[in-house]
C-alpha cells in the first residue's frame, strides 16, 4: 500500500511528542511492506528511511507554476508569498535557574527552542501547506492519505479533492487538551471539519477518543483508538551519565505549558523538600508560561534546588533522563504521553496524571489527579525513600514496554486503513 502523509514535523525538526510519533509510525509502516510519501512544511536535514520519502511543500510550491498554468492545482487561494513554516525557526534562547540565571548543568549553546508561533501567521501557512497538497496529490499516485492534527485538515481535503482517495485523521492532541478554558475557536472548527469530512479517525487513547466523541459530536463508531509506542534510541548508553552519590534529580520533561501541569509540579516540589532538602528539581523545556514559572520558584524560595534548562534536544534530552532518580507528568489534559515511556527506558521510575491516555497502558506506574498537590508530592517521596518501591516499579514497568512498540501500532493503523480503502 502506498501511503501520502501529511504531518508538521518530523525529526529532527520537532517541538513535542508529535514529531517523535510520526518518525515511529512512518518507520513501522514502512517495515510492514508500506510506501509512505511524508511531506512536511519544510524538509531540513531527516534521517534516511526505507521506503520512505520526505518532501517538502516549500519546494513544492517555490517549483510549482502559478493558477491557469494547467499544472497548479490547488482549490485554494494562496496568502501572500513567504516561505513556510520550518517548524524552526529554532532559535537559541538563554537557559535559566530560578533567579533568571544560566543553569550550570548544561552548556548555553546546547539549548534549542522551538517558536511556538510556528512562524509569523500559521493559519496562512496551513492554507500554503494545502495548497503545495493539492500539487503532490496531483504527480503522485498513492492509496489513503493520512493527516496528523487539525494543522493537516486542508492538505488531506486538498489532497482527496485532487485524487479522490479516502483520508484518515489522526489526532495527537485536540485543542481542549492545549487551552483548558481558554481555547481558541478557530482552531477547534478546524479540528471538527476535518474529524466530520474525514473517512477514518485514528485517536491516541480512549481518553481522546471521548474528547472527540463528548466535545465535538463524532459518532464512536468513526473513531479507532490506536496507542502510542516507543522505540529504544540507539547508541542511549553512551549518553549515561551516573549521578553523583548523594545527588537525586526529579524531572519534568516537557512544554512549559497549561497542558503539561507545571506549577503543580514546582509546588509539589516545595513541599518535598521540606521534607528531603537534599533532592534536586530540573524542568526542561520551554513554553509561555517559563517565565511565570521562574517567578513562582523564587517566590517559594526554592531556587538553590530548582533549575530550568530551556527545550532539549539529542544528547542533552537523554542526559536529562540518565540523571533523573524519578520523571514526573502531571498534566492537566494529557491524549498520550510518550514522555513516561521514554523515562522507563532509562529505567527512571514515573509519575503521571490520571488525566493522561498512557495512564491506559501503564499499569505499574504511580497515578495522581493532577490538581492534587499533596498526593503527587507524597508519593514523589515514598519514591525518592524507598528504593525496593522505586525496583518494583521499574521492572514491572520494563515488562509492560515489552508489548508497547511501534510495530504493534502500525499493524491497527493497517488495520483501519483497510477497513477505510473502499
Amino acid at each position: 500500500m502506498k501511503v501520502l502523509m501529511f504531518g508538521w514535523e518530523f525529526p529532527p525538526a520537532i517541538s513535542g511528542g508529535l514529531g517523535t510519533a510520526c518518525y515511529g509510525i512512518t518507520r513501522a509502516l514502512a517495515g510492514l511492506g508500506h510506501d509512505i510519501i511524508f511531506v512536511m512544511p519544510r524538509r531540513g536535514e531527516v534521517p534516511k528511511l526505507p521506503r520512505v520519502t520526505i518532501v517538502s511543500a516549500a519546494e513544492v510550491l517555490d517549483a510549482s507554476p502559478r493558477e491557469g498554468s494547467g499544472w497548479f492545482r490547488s482549490s485554494v487561494s494562496l496568502p501572500p508569498a513567504g516561505s513556510l513554516a520550518a517548524l524552526g525557526p529554532y532559535r537559541r534562547p538563554r537557559p535559566f535557574g530560578a533567579e533568571g540565571r544560566v543553569s550550570p548543568l548544561w552548556p548555553a549553546e546546547s539549548y534549542l527552542a522551538a517558536d511556538d508561533g510556528y512562524g509569523i501567521d500559521l493559519f496562512a501557512e496551513i492554507v500554503r501547506y494545502g495548497a503545495a497538497a493539492a500539487t503532490i496529490a496531483t504527480r503522485e499516485s498513492f492509496d489513503i492519505i493520512h493527516g496528523h492534527d487539525w494543522m493537516s485538515v486542508p492538505a488531506c481535503l486538498e489532497a482527496r479533492r485532487v485524487s479522490g482517495r479516502p483520508f484518515i485523521l489522526h489526532i495527537h492532541s485536540l485543542e481542549y487538551d492545549r487551552g483548558g478554558d481558554e481555547v481558541n475557536r478557530e482552531i477547534i472548527a478546524r479540528e471538527r471539519r476535518g474529524m466530520e469530512a474525514a473517512d477514518g479517525i485514528i485517536a491516541v487513547s480512549h481518553y481522546t477518543r471521548e474528547l472527540i466523541v463528548n466535545r465535538y459530536g463524532i459518532p464512536r463508531e468513526k473513531v479507532f483508538v490506536v496507542h502510542n509506542a516507543v522505540t529504544a534510541a540507539e547508541g542511549r548508553e553512551r549518553y549515561r551519565v551516573p549521578a553523583a552519590a548523594d545527588e537525586r534529580w526529579v524531572l519534568f520533561l516537557g512544554r512549559i505549558t497549561y497542558q503539561k501541569g507545571p506549577g503543580y509540579f514546582i509546588e509539589a516540589a516545595a513541599r518535598v523538600l521540606k521534607e528531603l532538602p537534599e533532592v534536586s528539581f530540573l524542568m526542561a523545556g520551554s513554553g509561555d508560561m517559563m517565565p511565570r514559572m521562574i517567578e513562582k520558584v523564587a517566590e517559594l524560595k526554592i531556587g538553590r534546588r530548582f533549575h530550568f534548562t530551556g527545550f532539549l534536544q539529542g544528547r542533552r534530552w537523554e542526559e536529562a533522563f540518565a540523571r533523573a532518580a524519578l520523571y514526573v507528568m502531571p498534566s492537566v489534559s494529557e491524549p498520550f504521553g510518550l514522555t513516561p515511556l521514554e523515562a522507563l527506558m532509562y529505567d527512571v521510575p514515573v509519575i503521571i496524571s490520571r488525566q493522561s491516555g498512557v495512564s491506559e497502558v501503564l499499569h505499574h506506574a504511580l497515578t495522581v489527579d493532577f490538581w492534587d498537590v499533596d498526593a503527587l508530592a507524597d508519593k514523589m517521596i515514598a519514591v525518592l525513600k524507598y528504593p525496593p518501591l522505586t525496583g518494583e516499579m521499574v521492572a514491572r514497568a520494563r515488562e509492560e514496554l515489552k508489548n508497547l512498540c511501534w510495530e504493534r501500532a502500525a499493524q491497527k493503523i493497517q488495520a483501519v486503513y483497510q477497513v477505510t480503502l473502499p
